[in-house]
């Protein structure tokens, strides 16, 4: 699971900055349009979400704790709700949002293995 956290927070680093400038479009192209939208605003946050996700992810990837699964886990779904809500006719932006909700599955297994492991780790132990 190392090696996968590495890959898919570079991945989400690099994936932030295309979100970010994608969302610098369509904040722009609301503001021209004056409809009242906000999906520039939830694509930069969505981007400032998937940032800081993958600064975790690579940060915490040997750890054997989960606060660092925990916190990415967090950083993602909120990125997820906030991209599904603001989404509007910035449909990119609901693309981006099941990018962040499965990096959110992702971070659940790693819970899940880290459990498994540990467990099994207590049993070897006795």
């Amino acid at each position: 699971m190392k090696t996968a956290k590495l890959v898919v927070g570079i991945l989400s680093i690099c994936l932030s900055a295309m979100v970010l400038f994608q969302s610098c479009a369509a904040g722009a192209a609301n503001a021209l349009e004056a409809n009242g939208e906000v999906g520039g605003t939830g694509g930069f946050i969505v981007a400032i979400m998937l940032l800081a996700g993958g600064i975790v992810m690579i940060a915490t990837r040997k750890s054997e704790k989960k606060g660092g699964s925990i916190a990415a886990l967090i950083l993602y779904l909120l990125g997820a709700l906030i991209g599904f809500a603001t989404a509007g006719s910035y449909s990119d932006l609901k693309i981006w949002s099941v990018v962040a909700l499965l990096v959110a599955i992702m971070n659940v297994v790693a819970l899940l293995q880290l459990k498994k492991d540990n467990h099994t780790n207590e049993e070897e132990e006795r």
